[in-house]
């Protein structure tokens, strides 16, 4: 729909998206690690988390966080505000995801929508690069209708027109699979982009195409932290120049 999602749908568009998540469980792995992978510690939540105990959180060891922002151009999360500046004041770096749909309307509408509700950029240090949420789709077909060539446009209709507005290439979330069946693993964003990726294993598998070596993972659905697991690849002085695109 290129409609706004009505707001008697989001929670179950939000259940629908997590049995989505579970089922495709056989692509992200089926044998999660028993410990978090090494790297700084974080999360990644959405209205599914509701109100989030930042300061637990904090206190468990969760140094940074993604928090979702909208969908499509019709759906904002309703707890951004809590989850998104909670997260900041209790000392996180954290930023804002867009889960996409590419059937609905284009890359560079949804990247409008996105910074326009939350997914803005800041150096100020503690706020990462928006991250395109580019995966399965709840909805109905794995690429949205999409061929390959279209999908690889949308997305850079998506990553261009969010970097004329912040400055800031996104991060692009997916998993290897979905990557592959759906852009033929193209290696073109590899360059600008920061890559997270989705894979719920001891290790973290094979990368798409021209990433040598990923930014963050997500390593695992439930854990220590309220919301996904994650991983950034470094330290804590590296993720700051991630968040500052250089010195602060």
């Amino acid at each position: 729909m290129n409609r706004p999602l009505r707001s008697a749908l989001r929670a179950a568009a939000a259940g629908l998206l997590a049995a989505v998540t579970l089922a495709a469980s056989a692509t992200l792995g089926t044998t999660p690690a028993s410990a978090a992978p090494a790297g700084l510690p974080g999360m990644d939540v959405s209205s599914y988390q509701g109100n989030v105990n930042w300061s637990a959180a904090w206190n468990n060891g969760a140094r940074f966080a993604y928090v979702k922002a909208t969908e499509g151009t019709g759906y904002t999360n309703p707890y951004f505000a809590q989850q998104y500046n909670g997260s900041y004041n209790v000392g996180m770096i954290r930023g804002s995801y867009h889960f996409a749909l590419p059937d609905r309307s284009s890359g560079a509408t949804q990247a409008n929508y996105f910074v326009d509700h939350g997914g803005g950029w800041s150096k100020d240090g503690k706020t990462l690069p928006g991250a395109l949420d580019i995966e399965y789709n709840p909805y109905g077909s794995t690429c949205y209708g999409l061929t390959q060539s279209g999908m690889r446009s949308w997305i850079t209709s998506f990553v261009n027109q969010y970097y004329a507005r912040t400055g800031r290439w996104a991060t692009i979330y997916t998993t290897t699979d979905w990557w592959t069946t759906c852009t033929g693993n193209y290696s073109g964003f590899a360059a600008n982009n920061p890559l997270w990726i989705a894979r719920y294993s001891s290790t973290v598998g094979t990368l798409p195409a021209g990433w040598s070596t990923y930014s963050f993972w997500q390593w695992a659905s439930s854990g220590t932290f309220p919301g996904d697991q994650d991983v950034w690849n470094g330290t804590w002085d590296r993720l700051k120049v991630l968040a500052c695109n250089g010195p602060c």
